[in-house]
């Protein structure tokens, strides 16, 4: 075989070579982390609080994170105040006792950018956010901030898009939604 045929065979297996294949990664929610924070319309009154995980999974191949299903528990929103907590979970808000959960459904994650489903009081809406993965010995965590209209899945209590002359009451539509998810190997 002269050495341009080698190269060349060379070249194609290397072309053709199989990727790893892609694991099931389980997310532990007692080792996961989500933190919520809305916005005033005016002034610097952020508040915030926790969501917890119910379950989650995603496939990994070593390079890509793909085929994710995430559910929250929408009945565990938190807040220091009670009764912020508690007008949270009602119908002006999530309305938790029609909707306990709220699932984000990822395709992929390309370029840093995850890309997915979400769905929360029963509409789903395509969402794009970023996201970074990182190795922890055989875990894997994966972080970001994902940023939601919540107009979009009828959450407009106090917005200025939907009520005129609220003033001081008017609540941004966009709020943040912080994450941590720590995930193992499927044995």
């Amino acid at each position: 075989m002269n050495p341009l045929s080698l190269l060349l065979f060379a070249s194609l297996l290397l072309a053709f070579r199989s990727a790893p294949a892609p694991a099931v990664y389980q997310v532990s929610p007692a080792a996961s982390r989500l933190t919520w924070t809305g916005y005033a319309e005016t002034g610097t009154w952020a508040p915030f609080g926790t969501l917890l995980l119910r379950r989650g999974s995603f496939t990994y191949d070593g390079r890509r994170l793909r085929r994710g299903y995430f559910e929250f528990d929408m009945t565990t929103i938190t807040h220091a105040e009670e009764k912020l907590q508690e007008h949270l979970r009602n119908a002006d808000f999530f309305d938790v006792v029609r909707f306990p959960s709220a699932v984000f459904k990822l395709n992929e994650v390309v370029n840093g950018e995850a890309r997915g489903f979400l769905t929360v009081k029963g509409i789903t809406r395509a969402i794009r956010f970023p996201v970074s993965v990182t190795r922890q010995g055989g875990s894997l965590r994966v972080h970001g901030t994902a940023t939601i209209d919540r107009t979009r899945f009828s959450v407009n209590y106090n917005s200025s898009s939907f009520f005129q002359n609220l003033g001081s009451y008017a609540i941004r539509n966009d709020f943040q939604l912080a994450f941590v998810l720590v995930a193992s190997p499927s044995k």
